[in-house]
């Protein structure tokens, strides 16, 4: 059963933290989907990733091409997952329930700290999943490098 872990961004913008944690989940094997709300902001996300360092590069599409089962990365609105990932990262207030926590490896929510909406969806979503049984961690980098702040395991 995997684990829903929530990223306050105060010091890095997601363009930043995104590519971080989507490198951290490649090197533990994992194929990933990005879903987001809005397909202009994926788009803006898309082309931060195709800009990033050779070194850093991920590869990466987006969903509704033609090779989306292959896409180690797909980023997407879509409930669906057709990569076939087995990690689930939610950004901008995109949904996510307890089912696909419980049957991903991983599920990473990252949002704004500066955006106090962001800042109150984030406190729905990890009660909502905490009472439906998934175990959560919230991490923060306010000190300026991510430290877990609080941890909730599964019942």
């Amino acid at each position: 059963m995997g684990a829903a872990f929530f990223y306050h961004l105060t010091q890095s913008p997601l363009e930043q933290a995104l590519p971080m944690l989507l490198g951290k989940a490649r090197g533990a094997g994992w194929r990933i989907v990005v879903r987001g709300t809005d397909a202009a902001r994926l788009d803006w996300l898309d082309q931060k990733l195709w800009q990033g360092r050779d070194i850093d590069f991920l590869p990466h599409g987006q969903a509704d091409g033609e090779h989306d089962a292959l896409q180690p990365i797909l980023l997407t609105i879509a409930k669906d997952i057709p990569n076939q990932a087995s990690c689930v990262m939610s950004v901008d207030g995109a949904e996510i329930d307890a089912d696909e926590v419980k049957a991903s490896d991983r599920t990473c929510i990252l949002f704004d700290g500066f955006n106090e909406d962001a800042v109150a969806h984030a406190r729905v979503q990890w009660k909502a999943l905490t009472d439906a049984g998934c175990s959560a961690q919230y991490w923060s980098e306010e000190s300026g490098r991510w430290e877990k702040k609080a941890e909730k395991t599964a019942d």
